[in-house]
């Protein structure tokens, strides 16, 4: 299953959290945008529960990271 995770940082965090987002496994593309976020990452998982997971578990825990919205590919 594929999602795309919006992901809003502190001011001045956003390069960091980049970084560190581009070295998580299911992390397959991701982007530093303008707008009302800051970086957009496409990510393959398994199933929900997995993306549940790496939400919480992976990104939520990078340093700067202020919110995230998940957006998942119904096609």
């Amino acid at each position: 299953m594929r999602a795309i995770i919006e992901i809003l940082t502190q001011a001045g965090k956003a390069r960091s959290v980049y970084d560190a987002i581009k070295k998580i496994e299911e992390v397959k593309e991701a982007y530093l945008v303008t707008g009302r976020c800051d970086i957009i990452a496409l990510v393959e998982v398994k199933d929900l529960k997995t993306l549940g997971e790496l939400v919480i578990s992976k990104i939520h825990t990078i340093d700067g990271v202020v919110k995230t919205e998940t957006l998942i590919c119904v096609e």
